[in-house]
This record gives structure tokens, sequence and C-alpha cells, in this order.
């Protein structure tokens, strides 16, 4: 019997939506409209996760259905956010500007491969490297929160060195917790629903607060944890062996 060939129209869909937004981010950056930009890409997460959680419970994942989710990253999540780092601080930098915004793209392109080519019992487990919508998300937040709130721009100086930070975490070996295994049907302790409570009621409350804090907390778990594995190994090497002899 033949295979039947075509695309799963649902999933897909998303992606598109996905992929819609990250053209939508180049067209509000073109226009000066960086605060939508932001947004745009901040819509184009939602998508993104939205496609492969619906694929997996429609039970429709595909080869197709992969290739174009990693095609749509990398407009949504590498282009997007460079260009738009890029056109909001970065111009006025020149050759520095714009090789620090490629610098981005480009860990963004390698982190997608090289997350495309791991084993999938990894990929549920943890990322190896910062995840590039994660990347993203840490751009858009910071443009969101100054244009929004503070009415001005972030000294270009600490963007290049956050835009260099990113693009250096995408392409570590640091491990970062994948979140995929969630599942709505476990019993939880009280207080985590609580936290996850307070958290949906910030993030509706004061968005633009809670997205900073979000993809900046994201981005530093990984660090963070890898410096305290490293001392507690450290700790284990130097403190001293006692072994207890027993006598019959």
């Amino acid at each position: 019997m033949q295979r039947s060939k075509g695309i799963h129209i649902l999933p897909s869909l998303f992606t598109t939506g996905n992929v819609f937004c990250g053209f939508y981010a180049f067209v509000a950056v073109l226009n000066e409209q960086f605060y939508f930009a932001a947004w745009a890409i901040v819509a184009g997460m939602v998508f993104d996760g939205l496609d492969g959680r619906i694929a997996r419970l429609t039970k429709t994942t595909s080869a197709f259905g992969e290739q174009y989710d990693s095609l749509a990253d990398i407009i949504t999540f590498g282009m997007a956010p460079a260009f738009l780092a890029y056109s909001w601080v970065l111009k006025p930098f020149g050759r520095l500007g714009w090789m620090a915004a490629f610098l981005f793209l480009l860990c963004a392109a390698l982190r997608l491969a090289r997350f495309n080519v791991s084993k999938p019992e990894t990929r549920s487990k943890h990322f190896t490297g910062l995840p590039s919508p994660a990347s993203a998300a840490v751009i858009a937040s910071i443009v969101i929160a100054f244009e929004d709130l503070f009415a001005t721009r972030i000294n270009p100086f600490i963007m290049v060195l956050v835009v260099y930070a990113l693009a250096f975490l995408m392409v570590s070996n640091i491990k970062y917790p994948a979140f995929k295994q969630f599942d709505f049907k476990k019993r939880v302790v009280f207080s985590r629903f609580l936290f996850v409570i307070l958290f949906i009621y910030v993030l509706a409350t004061i968005p633009r607060v809670a997205l900073f804090i979000l993809g900046t907390t994201y981005a530093v778990i990984g660090p963070i944890s890898l410096l305290l594995k490293n001392k507690k190994l450290e700790a284990e090497e130097t403190s001293p062996v006692t072994t207890e002899h027993k006598t019959d």
C-alpha cells in the first residue's frame, strides 16, 4: 500500500502563523514601529509553542512539519530579533552593530541545526544551549519594556553585550529545562498550583514586566545551574574522605 503524501493542515497553519509574525516584525521595524515588532515576535512564540503540541495531541507529527517549523523559527527567532536589535539601537555602531546582529542570527541557525540532529529522547528532557525562541524573547521583552515603560531606549553598549551573550548561550553546551513533558492531568502540590496562578495573574496584569522577568530568568537559569553544579563538584573533590573500618 502506497503511503499517502501531503501535509497536516492544522499544525502547519500555526507554523504559518509563526512565519507571518516574523514577516510582520520586519515590516514593523522598517516602519520604525519597534514596539509592535517586538510583540509580533512574542506572538510568534505562541504559535511556535502551539504547533508542536497540537501535532502531538492530534498525532499529526511529520518530517515536513519539523522542517517547516525550523524554517519558521529561523525567520521569527533568528532574523527578526537580530534585525530589530540592529535597527533599534545597534545601527550607530556601524560594522560592530551589524556584525553583532549577524552573530545572533548565525548562532540561532547553528542552534537550530544542532537541535534537528539531536536525539528525540534528549530533546524532551532538556535543551542543549539556550533555545532561539527564548533568546528572541529576551530581545523583544527589552524593547517592549523600554519603549513602553521608560519611553526611551537601552544603552547601546549594554545591548551589544546582551546580543553577544545570547549568541554565546545559544551555541553553548549549557543545559536548559525543556518543559515538554508537562502533564496537565498530573497531580501537583497546592503551592505549585498557586505559583502557576500567580504567574498567569502577573502576566495578564503587567505583561511587559512579566515577559522581561521570564525571559531573563530563563536565560540565566542555565549558567547559574552550571555554576552551582561545578561548585558542588569542587566541594566534593576537596572535602576529606573518611572511611570507617569495621571490625568483626
